[in-house]
């Protein structure tokens, strides 16, 4: 498919991008029923790691199989899937080519005090398996979160080396944050802007409320009016260098399918690039989540 003027103008955006980390954008955004548009759905699948296998997956038992996760990304006519190492292990055979692959390269698990992550592969093993692109979270707000960034940025730079884009999924949490703060909008709004600041190639944020969290920031959001859902999404897109960073939202915990179509369209209409949508996909009926996939890419293509 030859590009589109949507995928060429994003892609010119990233003026020092290699011709390798260009492709596998290029990958990722001509990829399946979105193709072609700017928009973009991925399902990543990392809860087992953060919520053990039963909390992931006992809702939709199928899912505890990598397999199911893989053929639900390419019959819904996603973008991209994105896992950590083992599950991609698990179907890289089989489904090599069919999907572009996501290589989730830290992780945390539920039981731990810290906001830390493992670093759980590499970009090594990414080539190996040919994914698309390598992601990796960032806390900012923990008191870890400086060696993650130390992290990210080794790992970006060998990823880009051998021409891998760079996802990097940013969650404020820990230090001095409440946990009220976490979905606020000037906290979100500056967590987005340190994984552009990062070098991220695609940026994984979560939807953020009205809430202003921090004092020194408040007289900056005086007289603005952010009750909408998609003008706070428009505020975290402008805070990654003016939307010239390609920005996805999270779906978060497992909600009603009117929630989830109403964020898709505030993720839309707000200038977002796109969902990365996990438990509300495979946590629901294999029938089920394809119809609700389908009519989000409806809704990004602007017929909802």
């Amino acid at each position: 498919m030859s590009i589109t003027p949507e995928v060429k103008a994003i892609l010119d955006k990233y003026e020092t991008a290699s011709p390798g980390v260009k492709a596998n954008l290029y990958r990722i955004l001509m990829q399946g029923r979105l193709g072609g548009t700017g928009k973009m759905i991925i399902l990543p699948v990392d809860q087992g790691f953060e919520h053990g296998p039963a909390r992931s997956f006992a809702p939709n038992p199928d899912g505890y199989d990598p397999h199911y996760h893989y053929q639900l990304a390419i019959d819904a006519g996603l973008n991209a899937y994105a896992a950590p190492l083992g599950s991609l292990e698990a179907g890289a055979d089989t489904f090599a080519g069919q999907i572009p692959t996501i290589l989730k390269c830290n992780n945390a698990n539920s039981w731990a005090s810290a906001r830390d992550s493992a670093v759980t592969a590499g970009v090594d093993d990414a080539l190996r398996l040919g994914c698309a692109a390598i992601g990796f979270t960032i806390y900012p707000g923990s008191d870890d979160f400086f060696e993650m960034v130390e992290e990210i940025r080794e790992l970006r730079a060998e990823a880009a080396a051998v021409g891998i884009p760079t996802v990097i999924w940013s969650y404020p949490r820990g230090g001095s944050l409440p946990k009220s703060g976490e979905l606020a909008l000037d906290v979100g709004a500056y967590a987005a802007h340190m994984a552009a600041l990062a070098g991220a190639h695609i940026i994984k944020v979560k939807l953020p409320g009205d809430h202003i969290e921090q004092e020194d920031a408040k007289k900056s959001y005086e007289g603005m009016d952010f009750s909408a859902q998609s003008d706070r999404v428009g505020h975290v897109v402008k805070s990654c260098f003016n939307g010239r960073r390609i920005v996805v939202f999270s779906g978060g915990s497992k909600k009603g399918a009117d929630q989830v179509f109403q964020d898709a369209r505030d993720i839309r209409d707000g200038g977002g690039n796109g969902s990365i949508i996990g438990r509300n996909s495979f946590q629901r009926s294999r029938q089920d989540a394809l119809e609700m996939l389908g009519k989000l890419v409806g809704i990004y293509k602007g017929e909802e």
